[in-house]
């Protein structure tokens, strides 16, 4: 698994994408792109600190006709990086921002297509409103033919057009054809400077959407970059362990060839986290041997959980368990305790694929642990997996994996939750010689399993990053949400920067809570909205109001009540 799938080169100004070419690096501003100075200052402290590209909202005329002064400024600071043109529902805006950047994102969902209520399309109500694709976005694509711009089409969960949602569904089906509708186009035009991306807050969809798209791009036999990202990831570990497994599960297949954390912090906070998904890899990533192409047919594109359903010795819990050593543990507690210095009989350790091929432990009614360590454990996990599928084993599996580093989140994120994201193994065991308490573990272990769906603990928060559309202060609401609702085990809150995208990507959360103007918020149930214009400083209190008189508020047990 440690080759690409081949793409073609794309160039986006100086940087070339896809090919044999380095996976790329790429962030996005949060500041008012009207705001020439600032926009400019922010650019150039994403390309200090590793960006190859920076996109910026583009939400109208105006901000496209400003792209020209922002470009004067940032070459008269000595920054030359490409940037990336962010547009929706405005095709004049992409038209002229084309004459100026290196790149323009649009999504298929909003660029022609207008949602207005429509549920049943005739399949001649479908094919029209086709046509009338084609001859919106041709325009588009002259200007990028003439000025050697690049097109990203990029696909997101939630935010399909009526038309593709009433054939599809809102489903990653309906987001590769999507996006694919518009790359026919492009090819019928002859236009090839394209790069694809399928973006969803969740792990799972976003996993499988992209999966779907190569084996599309195979049927059709197209070569197109791709661009990773888990949108919506959220802030801190939880965002982190998001973009981790999503994106490092895909590279991990050989999918990828320029990426996005994307977090609701400053956004020169994520290209370390980026850099350091990119750097698990080593050089594992580049070169495209011929005659490969068969074994991203055959990867999962729905979940099929290989989970033995078989009780592992010694808990009722159902899996997927979290396994540590016996310890005192004050916060959350591991679902069993195993001394590996005083191994219970039914439990067989397996130290790497040496250690399997010396042992014929599928043939053994054991619980196995199998321990890596490889840096990049991925691999090996999922070699272990292909030989107990070809030996026909059901045993029982903990996955197990020793670091030494104090920050282990991503590379442990990478290791564990790609195999649990497509539901394979039983258990898992994060050991380290940082934490021997294990502790941090256990907690970090429970921290994976939520983020790739495995198993949820936990409140499910839903954050956009932000970007210059969003005019309220949303890195402080989603810390003040979390800290008033992280107690809400399996509830689904989205806090989204504006109302153009918010509603459709919240996707299937339970509330919302959207910027719709200038301090200004909305607050939703599902996909209802029930009120509006709040100003940020009510808009918590609000929420939490919200949340009880539907039922599904409960006191927080750790905190205290007075009186």
């Amino acid at each position: 698994m440690n080759f690409r799938f081949p793409t073609r080169e794309v160039k986006v100004g100086s940087v070339v994408i896809g090919g044999n070419n380095q996976v790329c690096i790429q962030s996005m501003t949060n500041t008012n792109t009207n705001d020439i100075n600032s926009t400019a200052d922010q650019i150039i402290q994403l390309t200090n600190a590793g960006c190859d590209m920076v996109r910026l909202a583009v939400p109208g005329v105006r901000e496209a006709h400003g792209l020209k002064e922002l470009r004067k400024v940032l070459t008269g600071r000595g920054c030359r990086v490409p940037l990336i043109a962010d547009v929706h529902f405005s095709p004049e805006a992409a038209l002229i921002a084309a004459s100026i950047v290196e790149k323009v994102r649009i999504n298929p969902g909003n660029y022609t297509d207008r949602n207005t209520g429509k549920v049943d399309f005739t399949d001649v109500d479908y094919v029209e409103a086709g046509k009338r694709i084609k001859e919106r976005i041709q325009p588009l694509i002259r200007v990028c033919k003439e000025h050697g711009t690049a097109l990203r089409i990029g696909s997101n969960h939630g935010s399909l057009s009526e038309r593709v949602v009433s054939r599809y569904g809102n489903t990653p089906e309906g987001m590769v054809e999507a996006a694919l509708e518009f790359v026919r186009i492009c090819r019928e035009l002859d236009f090839h400077q394209i790069v694809l991306s399928m973006k969803a807050s969740s792990v799972r969809t976003m996993v499988f959407a992209n999966r779907l798209l190569v084996k599309r791009m195979i049927a059709e036999e197209m070569d197109y970059p791709i661009h990773l990202g888990v949108t919506e990831a959220g802030n801190s570990i939880e965002g982190r362990l998001k973009s981790a497994i999503g994106i490092g599960a895909l590279l991990a297949d050989g999918i990828g060839d320029t990426i996005r954390v994307s977090l609701t912090e400053d956004p020169v906070s994520e290209v370390p986290v980026a850099q350091k998904i990119i750097s698990y890899f080593d050089h594992q990533l580049y070169g495209n041997p011929s005659g490969k192409t068969t074994h991203f047919l055959e990867l999962p594109h729905h979940y099929q959980p290989e989970i033995t359903n078989k009780a592992l010795p010694g808990v009722n819990e159902k899996p997927p368990l979290v396994i540590n050593r016996p310890g005192k543990y004050p916060g959350q507690k591991p679902d069993l305790l195993i001394d590996e210095k005083n191994l219970p009989e039914s439990f067989a350790l397996i130290s790497g694929i040496e250690d399997l091929a010396k042992k014929e432990v599928f043939k053994k009614k054991h619980a196995i642990i199998f321990e890596t360590n490889k840096t990049a454990g991925v691999f090996e996990f999922r070699e272990f997996f292909r030989r107990k599928r070809q030996a026909g084993s059901d045993s029982p599996v903990i996955l197990k994996k020793k670091y030494t580093g104090t920050d282990i989140s991503v590379e442990a994120g990478i290791d564990f939750g790609t195999l649990f994201l497509d539901g394979f193994g039983d258990g898992l065991w994060i050991d380290s010689n940082q934490y021997p308490d294990g502790e941090k573990m256990v907690e970090l272990s429970f921290q994976i399993l939520q983020a790739c769906g495995a198993r949820i603990t936990q409140t499910e928060f839903i954050a956009c990053p932000s970007c210059g559309r969003t005019q309220y202060d949303i890195q402080s609401s989603l810390e003040a949400i979390k800290s008033r609702t992280a107690h809400l085990k399996g509830l689904k809150i989205a806090v989204m920067g504006c109302i153009v995208n918010g509603p459709g990507e919240m996707a299937d959360a339970d509330y919302g809570y959207v910027g719709m103007g200038a301090g200004k918020v909305a607050l939703f149930k599902g996909k209802k909205l029930l009120k509006k214009s709040i100003p940020q400083e009510e808009a918590v209190e609000q929420l939490i109001h919200i949340i009880k008189e539907n039922g599904d508020w409960k006191d927080d047990p750790l905190t205290p009540i007075s009186g």
